[in-house]
């Protein structure tokens, strides 16, 4: 007579070939999807006016012709070319430059190729989740084609810039202008090499700024360099002082931020942005009623500063004056209907009041405009 396993011991076997299955298809799954978006990505390199190499980076194509990277990449380069990782590999020359988003240290370039040849990235919406698996491809050390893979270790968010992304994946220079990819195969941030104390520490700028950066108006390189020089000129010290507040921010070093944008404001008080990092610290560190009052200068002179008056708000929630938090988050959905936080703060203010019809009221708008924002705050309402 032919013996049966009992079920319990059936189920078990069954189970364990399940996480085996799902182990083998997560092994198979990086090396897929490397194959997949690696002919996307570029090196760049970068030449003086002899013709002389004068730095590399990596980037990536977001629209036939148009690659992404750092501003600092390209900075002071009198011409520069990009070579793509398929197959042999091919090189092209960039024509020029048609974005720059200085704060956010990107450049967009104009590629001299055919349109056919182009491979293109997606764009990630969604803010990765913290311990989320993520890898980079790109140029370390002029290794070309490089492959690193870690963790999403932190998603910090820095007034001005967005989400900025700590992440575990190895990075060296010429890894400047990378792509982090999720596993979906989406493109999550762009990395940025920021050193500090002697170390390099991995960082990544959100793939929702890449979104928010337009082609416009060609410009060359030498265009490019007689501009940079013309602001370096400008409030020179003020602009030191703000970006080694940016640095430190960067990291999550709340209060040596501060200092360094209470440094830029006394240099150049007329700077709204700078106004609104001194608050964003001040919040940080609990001074509440301080941070109200940079807010509020921000906002002299920036009177249509959707950022200023979401950030008040925050100022005023953590203070616990909810009725003045509303008319701020208000003001900001106003001036940017299309910005999906403020209608989540405006639901969790309303939830502090206890008013939770108001709340699923935001949360309605809330829902197409960013899902882990909605789930997020639907997990708050039904608590």
């Amino acid at each position: 007579m032919k013996r049966q396993l009992p079920l319990w011991l059936t189920l078990l076997f069954l189970a364990a070939f399940a996480v085996e299955g799902v182990r083998a298809q997560q092994t198979d799954l990086l090396p897929e999807l490397v194959r997949r978006v690696k002919p996307a990505v570029v090196s760049i390199i970068t030449y003086d006016s002899h013709g002389e190499m004068k730095m590399t980076g990596s980037g990536f194509f977001i629209r036939p012709g148009e690659v992404i990277t750092n501003l600092h990449v390209i900075d002071g380069a009198h011409h520069a070319e990009i070579r793509t990782f398929d197959g042999k590999g091919k090189t092209y020359t960039v024509r020029g430059i048609s974005g720059v988003d200085e704060e956010g240290d990107l450049a967009l370039l104009n590629i001299e190729m055919p349109e056919a040849r182009a491979r293109t990235l997606e764009l990630a919406a969604d803010v990765p989740d913290e311990g989320e698996k993520i890898f980079v491809i790109g140029n370390p050390l002029r290794l070309e084609g490089s492959v690193s893979d870690g963790i999403v270790s932190a998603v910090r968010e820095v007034p001005s810039l967005g989400k900025i992304i700590q992440i575990t994946a190895p990075i060296s220079p010429g890894n400047s202008g990378s792509p982090v990819f999720n596993m979906r195969g989406e493109v999550i941030g762009v990395v940025t090499i920021k050193v500090t104390n002697g170390q390099n520490i991995s960082l990544a700028l959100g793939a929702q700024r890449v979104t928010e950066l337009k082609a416009g108006k060609l410009q060359t390189f030498e265009q490019l360099s007689a501009r940079s020089k013309e602001n370096q000129k400008a409030e020179a010290v003020s602009e030191w002082w703000y970006q080694n507040g940016l640095n430190s921010l960067w990291l999550g070093r709340y209060e040596n931020a501060l200092g360094y944008f209470e440094n830029a404001v006394n240099k150049n008080p007329n700077r709204a942005e700078a106004w609104i990092q001194v608050g964003y610290c001040q919040v940080k560190q609990g001074k509440n009623r301080d941070a109200i009052k940079a807010f509020k200068q921000a906002l002299k002179l920036r009177p249509n500063s959707y950022e200023a008056y979401n950030k008040l708000g925050d100022a005023y929630y953590y203070a616990g004056s909810f009725y003045e938090a509303l008319a701020a988050y208000r003001q900001a959905a106003r001036l940017r209907p299309e910005f999906a936080e403020t209608y989540f703060n405006l639901a969790m203010t309303y939830l502090e009041l206890e008013d939770r019809s108001a709340a699923l009221a935001e949360s309605r708008i809330l829902q197409p405009l960013d899902k882990g924002l909605y789930e997020k705050l639907m997990n708050e309402i039904q608590r």
